[in-house]
């Protein structure tokens, strides 16, 4: 391994938040006003709550999610139960269609257990339909009647392949840097005897042979070179895991979303053109829950007991449903979950996912209709492409194909710890039509699996910070209607009156512009105005 390279891979990291300033694990909770930090005031809620001795009732949450481990030491305590469901006994005990459905169900599971963690995208999906149709021809040798066909054909496969070659790419842009480390710090790892090590304890280890003493002295001079930016042997082991674990999603995306031949159906075995099918899946909601289990942590992770972090909620449960893989989730299953959750006492659906095509949105629509008329809140991320979704898609949504918009939907940007022109998150998706509040959503601290608790980003960790508010003032006002839920939180909001970088673009807008209400979801606001004019 050569210095120089060592040197060059580590400099190119320094635009990364590898160096950023410290801030608190829990910032997405802190005061404006006490902590000078954009949080949602949860502290003061749970004051003011006290001083009018509100009490609580328990508030079940399903998580539409990737799964969920329903053994973390944070979240097992909050675990839905299906308290009419015998665990163990082969029968679908409460006749809902689903087999021993003891902590909610899996709609992307097989009949024998199996479970699907990737699948194609729709665009891929509906490029693979056109091409079987019009591979080879062209606008001069197909009928008038397939004009239109056609078209879609040719922009499908544009898309198609801009999106694959922009993986490509992503790949390829990650692959020296990857490779580099992944050389020296494994070896590393196995030499200390352990995954995360200090500087004292690798300086400690006796090291066989000078390939693992070229490593260690090169692992130094990285720590050494970057001390000045708060560089530790802790954080650079975990920069590696974050790039590995970027470095196998993306190998895995391309793999499967991009896959011509690939037919995760086949796992599932279910009628996919039959819309209203229910009767699919499993009921092993743990498959590949690295997503699911930061989501559901967000909302409601044990509070105050001294493990890892705070969840938002003091008094819920989470029911977890399976329906999103690695790839485009299919608008069945969604509809399924979204069903299930109401039928099963759900009063908010947490939907942290996301595509650009909806082939079946009517079955979609259905089931967000059904959730309005039983009363069920549903919360949905905005999604992570920085564009705005008031002119482009993003599924599912509140605008149903009847020209009607949902009254029970909340749809959340992502907002991050600066206070100034990157108040916005990079990343999130806008619009002042289609975006009705942002929440921080940038270097969230939560659960994850195993017993572990990182930081993640995106809309996916901002939505369950609007689901937690609303699960908190579902428990101490349980005659709310989601609709007044959703007034609560878009009024009662934090104001921030800044210019800031439009997402994606550095041409500066009002943060106001940048959805309906132009705010930022605030919980002691919410319980406050809840207290003024919906107490009973």
């Amino acid at each position: 391994m050569k210095n120089t390279i060592a040197s060059v891979l580590f400099f190119g990291l320094l635009s990364t938040q590898l160096f950023a300033q410290e801030t608190p694990e829990n910032w997405h909770l802190l005061d404006k006003n006490e902590h000078n930090t954009p949080g949602i005031s949860l502290d003061k809620a749970y004051e003011l709550l006290r001083e009018n001795k509100k009490k609580s009732s328990t508030i079940i949450v399903a998580v539409l999610d990737s799964g969920l481990d329903i053994e973390h030491e944070d979240i097992q305590p909050v675990l839905w139960a299906n308290p009419k469901e015998i665990k163990g006994n082969g029968q679908d005990d409460d006749n809902n269609g689903y087999v021993d459905d003891i902590h909610g169900w899996n709609f992307i599971g097989g009949p024998n257990g199996e479970s699907l963690e990737a699948e194609t995208l729709e665009l891929t999906r509906f490029y693979k339909k056109l091409k079987a149709q019009f591979e080879g021809k062209n606008k001069f040798n197909i009928s008038p009647e397939e004009q239109e066909d056609y078209m879609e054909f040719l922009d499908y496969m544009e898309a198609f392949n801009e999106g694959k070659s922009d993986l490509e790419a992503s790949i390829k842009s990650n692959t020296e840097e990857f490779e580099y480390f992944d050389k020296l710090i494994p070896p590393l790892q196995k030499a200390v005897g352990k995954k995360t090590f200090s500087e004292k304890e690798l300086r400690k280890a006796k090291l066989k042979g000078a390939d693992l003493e070229n490593a260690r002295s090169n692992f130094f001079r990285i720590v050494e070179r970057n001390k000045n930016k708060n560089l530790t042997a802790e954080k650079l082991i975990a920069h590696y895991e974050e790039l590995a674990s970027r470095m196998e999603m993306l190998k895995t995306r391309l793999e499967y979303n991009y896959s011509l031949d690939f037919n995760g159906r086949a796992l599932i075995g279910d009628d996919y053109s039959n819309v209203t099918e229910k009767d699919y899946g499993n009921n092993d909601v743990t498959k590949r829950s690295e997503h699911g289990t930061h989501v559901s942590g967000i909302i409601g992770a044990v509070r105050n007991n001294g493990i890892g972090m705070d969840g938002i909620a003091d008094n819920i449960l989470i029911m977890p449903i399976r329906n999103t893989p690695m790839g485009d989730e299919s608008d069945k299953d969604v509809a399924n979950g979204i069903r299930y959750a109401v039928d099963n006492g759900a009063r908010i659906i947490n939907m942290s996912f996301g595509k650009d095509y909806s082939p079946q949105k009517e079955v979609v629509d259905a089931a967000v209709k059904y959730a309005q008329e039983k009363g069920v809140l549903l919360v949905h991320g905005a999604g992570n492409d920085n564009k705005n979704t008031d002119y482009f898609y993003n599924y599912p949504s509140a605008l149903l194909q009847d020209g009607s918009v949902a009254s029970n939907w909340i749809e959340v940007g992502a907002s991050s710890v600066e206070l100034n022109e990157e108040l916005p998150a990079t990343f999130s998706n806008y619009g002042t039509m289609s975006v009705d509040i942002f929440a921080p959503g940038v270097d969230i601290f939560a659960t994850l699996p195993d017993n572990t608790y990182d930081t993640r980003s995106g809309t996916s960790m901002a939505a369950p910070v609007v689901s937690g508010v609303a699960a908190l003032l579902f428990s101490y006002f349980p005659h709310l209607t989601p609709e007044e839920v959703k007034t609560i939180i878009t009024e009662s909001g934090t104001v921030y009156d800044l210019m800031v970088n439009r997402p994606g673009s550095e041409s500066q807008v009002p943060f106001s512009s940048l959805s309906k209400t132009g705010k930022i979801v605030n919980a002691y606001q919410a319980v406050k105005l809840a207290l003024e004019k919906y107490d009973k």
